[in-house]
């Protein structure tokens, strides 16, 4: 079942919050399994000893576990937890999270919790996984609901133990039941996602199963029972080099660009010919070298006010920097946080871009690197800006600061939203090296900012974050799509 369709039919379904929309966690909404970074955690820090990393590695080679075995295999691993708080294991988990799970996230489900959570359904995360592991995640994603294995804590402390029955197998099965009983949900109204064979159970109760990315088991079953089977992009195997020779590959460009800029720069005599050199050529051969391609609706509104205040959400350094290159080509530099001009080559050829670096710690600074932009706006260079200020870990988009539109505001020109969608799933805020694949675009009309005072910020920017925040969860791929394709 293709995502589209998957999405379309949340969308001509009941609404309301009736309906209950109920996920797996790991191998269904992320990528591979959270339990990952957790053991690679314990393993730095030389808690796991040979008995377990043993008892382990038999369990997950030897097929699929019972719900004893799994009982087992979790009660192990907590063991080592016995007399921590549950705060001290709260703020591992959101660590985790921010180092490598929230970039495992599949991009394809997030789209589909946000088509259940715009349709009013009780959205769940019912996993086998620990509360701490899941949290986060269900946090990030506007997720109320979640059932999971929990710990068992008494005076203020982890005792070592489970509390209660895990959500493996049948036991997850009980937990939505049990769910369902308490919100007056109707499960043959019901949606379920899920990937593992042990999930057999629980999809078999929900009305509107799904199999994701599924085991052989469920597949089988999915099969059998007619249930839609759902793929969702996976990233490249451990051991395949190509994603860092890829990688290699565009950082080279992108410095070999700067080189050839700055040469045509001192040859030209003008320093901004020699930016828009550098830009273009990067455009054109990192696009190509990163099997990167740029897809964009609304491109006649790049064109139609310059300079301007070109807004972009921020997920991917290196695959932002593709994308803006490849859409504006030229006559521009950007505005970034005081951070990446310390970074090796980035900052660098940043720097002679004329890119203004912000201190937000400092406001003084913050108001100077402002100036700067504007004073690029006023000799007809336009500015590139994330009105985040930093890179989001998942694809929703994060808070707007006041910085751009100030400057849109004082400098008279007009913001022109650029909403940049699945840069992330590329090369997410956490990860080394980047994937092949399509950056889709949507530019949407310029905003102008003439007549605006002080006291209309605080409406422009909710209206704006609204403007970003709708483009993302409901894509207007349905439009007639008249616009030009950049595909470099």
């Amino acid at each position: 079942m293709a995502i589209e369709a998957l999405l379309d039919a949340i969308k001509a379904g009941p609404a309301g919050p009736s309906v209950g929309a109920f996920f797996d966690f790991d191998g269904t909404l992320i990528d591979g399994y959270s339990a990952s970074a957790l053991y690679a955690h314990r393993f730095r820090n030389f808690e796991i000893g040979p008995a377990e990393m043993l008892h382990t590695l038999r369990a997950t080679l030897g097929g699929s576990l019972s719900e004893e075995g799994f009982e087992e295999l979790i009660s192990r691993g907590i063991q080592g937890w016995t007399g921590r708080t549950p705060e001290d294991i709260e703020e591992l988990g959101d660590r985790l999270f921010v180092q490598g799970i929230a970039g495992t996230l599949f991009h394809g489900a997030w789209r589909v919790v946000k088509a259940h959570q715009r349709q009013g359904h009780t959205v769940v995360i019912a996993t086998s996984a620990t509360r701490f592991q899941v949290a986060p995640m269900a946090r990030e994603l506007g997720i109320e609901h979640v059932l999971c294995t929990e710990l068992e804590s008494e005076g203020g402390v982890l005792t070592g133990r489970l509390h209660g029955r895990t959500l493996w197998g049948r036991g997850k099965l009980a937990a939505v039941q049990s769910f369902a009983e308490r919100h007056d949900l109707d499960l043959s109204l019901a949606y379920g996602y899920a990937n593992g064979d042990e999930d057999v159970p629980f999809l078999s109760a929900i009305g509107r199963p799904r199999a994701v990315n599924p085991q052989p088991e469920l597949a089988l079953e999915a099969q059998r029972q007619g249930w839609p089977a759902v793929t969702f992009r996976r990233g490249p195997g451990r051991f395949d080099p190509t994603p860092a020779l890829r990688t290699a590959a565009m950082y080279t460009t992108l410095l070999g660009a700067g080189a050839v800029g700055v040469v045509t720069g001192l040859l030209s005599g003008s320093r901004r010919h020699g930016i828009d050199t550098a830009t273009s050529l990067f455009a054109h051969v990192g696009s190509a070298v990163g099997d990167v391609r740029v897809e964009v609706m609304g491109a006649p509104h790049l064109w139609t006010h310059r300079p301007a205040v070109f807004m972009i959400n921020h997920q991917s350094a290196l695959i932002d920097l593709l994308v803006a290159t490849t859409l504006l080509r030229g006559g521009f530099t950007g505005v970034a946080k005081k951070e990446v001009a310390s970074v090796p080559v980035i900052g660098q050829l940043l720097t002679l871009a004329e890119f203004a670096f912000l201190d937000r710690a400092d406001g003084t600074q913050a108001r100077q690197a402002l100036d700067q932009a504007s004073e690029r706006l006023a000799r007809g260079t336009s500015i590139v800006i994330s009105p985040e200020g930093t890179r989001s870990l998942t694809p929703s988009v994060g808070r707007f600061k006041k910085g751009a539109f100030h400057l849109a505001m004082q400098a008279g020109v007009p913001i022109v939203p650029i909403v940049i969608r699945n840069a992330g799933e590329l090369m997410s805020r956490a990860a080394k090296t980047a994937r092949s694949g399509t950056v889709e675009v949507f530019v949407h009309e310029p905003i102008v900012t003439t007549g605006w005072t002080k006291q209309d910020l605080d409406t422009a920017v909710d209206r704006v974050h609204g403007l970003y925040r709708e483009t993302l969860e409901d894509w207007p791929a349905s439009r007639e799509r008249t616009d030009e394709a950049v595909r470099s």
